[in-house]
């Protein structure tokens, strides 16, 4: 049996009491969220995870991508991203190769990753028809569904899968038109294939033997979000919505035969647009863990998009959105660097936190403890509050006051300290 098949029964499985305790929250709130599809717990028979529950009612999970490209394939560096991304925090990795050995990689990644590791299918097979065939709209579809299984085997969890993609969904893009053009590579793939091969999705057309395959080995689904925005001006547009639905109703039968199932959404978006996203979301999935693109709020700062992904991240995440995919400084610029990738997931995790304190009251107990820590100028425990200990305690050590109570800030004149000698807290 599943996880969900143990949750209807009424099973505690192992599983949910260790997400359980990690979210101090009871077992059986496990259990019912899995059983109604609102709670997923990444899991795999093929290697030992960091079991990490998303969904409702538990704390926003960051995930890190990290992957080789056509020009730069160097696997040890993507392995050292993978250490960075865990050393600051993610709760995920997706493994998002499109150059090199696609097999190998993952397996290496894999090995080495305590993480529940993600990937997306279709890249493998369209880039493999590319270099065999000529051309990604080559692509044989049964091709698709093989890698599909190879890649559950090497112990991937979790897959984002372009479901929604079909002629409806095309149709409503080539009639309203785009200003940034279509920047999923999974969607860019699978409508040229499409409309070369005058074909039906194959994802969508075969959906049962995919969820088949993905019962077998115990895969999450993350339905793909291929029209999502790239621009803010796209935003919230009828492509966009008509994935969406697709993949609702799909999501509602895989979760019905057993599988665990994630929602994607949506890129680029305006920030007066991003709690009428989430609402959608959970209104037509019944709920579904919904896992957040960025979401970038703005166009125009490349160099910076970690931050205006934090931006975004934090409303979402404020708004009930479960899950966000971090974006480096990098993003739209270069493949990211191991420090970059580091960066992004600490600013994904601090606009995390910052949704939680909205949406889980019980998590701004952090910041009542670095508030007690401050007004007793207790440094030490400053430290061990703050999101990254190293950095805090390298920049304060690198400018140390003379009154080593105090900081440089302020120096002699710390409000801390003048009122501490006429006043307690």
């Amino acid at each position: 049996m599943t996880i969900i098949e143990d949750a209807k029964k009424g099973l505690i499985t192992e599983e949910m009491k260790v997400v359980a305790k990690s979210e101090g929250v009871t077992e059986d709130f496990i259990r019912r969220g899995i059983a109604g599809g609102h709670i997923v717990i990444p899991m795999t028979p093929y290697r030992k995870v960091k079991l990490c529950g998303i969904g409702s009612g538990l704390r926003t999970k960051v995930n890190a991508s990290i992957g080789t490209s056509s020009d730069i394939v160097n696997v040890e560096e993507e392995l050292e991203k993978a250490r960075q991304a865990e050393l600051a925090g993610a709760d995920t990795l997706m493994e998002l190769s499109t150059g090199g050995d696609f097999l190998d990689i993952r397996r290496r990644v894999c090995e080495q990753s305590n993480l529940s590791v993600g990937s997306v299918p279709l890249y493998q097979a369209f880039i493999e028809a590319a270099r065999n065939k000529g051309g990604v709209v080559f692509m044989d579809e049964d091709d698709l569904f093989k890698i599909t299984e190879q890649q559950a085997k090497l112990g991937t969890n979790f897959m984002a899968i372009h479901t929604g993609i079909n002629y409806e969904t095309v149709k409503r893009l080539k009639n309203q038109g785009r200003h940034g053009g279509l920047v999923s590579r999974g969607g860019a793939f699978m409508t040229a294939w499409m409309l070369h091969n005058e074909m039906e999705n194959p994802l969508y057309r075969r959906f049962d033997y995919l969820v088949e395959i993905l019962k077998e080995h115990e895969v999450t689904l993350s339905f793909g979000n291929g029209m999502r925005a790239g621009a803010c001006h796209d935003a919230t547009d009828r492509a966009a919505i008509q994935e969406l639905l697709i993949n609702a109703e799909l999501a509602d039968q895989a979760t019905a035969a057993g599988v665990q199932c994630i929602m994607e959404g949506p890129g680029h978006i305006p920030l007066d647009e991003i709690k009428t996203n989430v609402q959608l979301e959970k209104r037509v999935t019944n709920n579904k863990p919904f896992y957040m693109l960025g979401p970038l709020v703005t166009d125009i700062a490349p160099g910076y998009d970690d931050r205006v992904a934090a931006i975004g991240a934090s409303v979402s995440s404020a708004a009930g959105a479960d899950f966000i995919c971090y974006v480096t400084p990098a993003e739209h610029l270069a493949l990211p660097t191991p420090e970059e990738v580091y960066e992004g997931v600490i600013s994904s995790r601090i606009a995390a936190h910052v949704g939680d304190m909205v949406k889980l009251p019980k998590t701004r107990e952090a910041d009542l403890e670095m508030g007690h820590a401050r007004r007793d100028l207790d440094w030490e425990r400053q430290y061990s509050v703050s999101i990254n200990p190293e950095k805090a305690r390298c920049i304060r050590n690198s400018r140390m006051p003379a009154d080593s109570d105090a900081c440089t800030m302020c120096g002699d004149f710390c409000a801390i300290k003048i009122v501490q000698k006429n006043f307690n807290f």
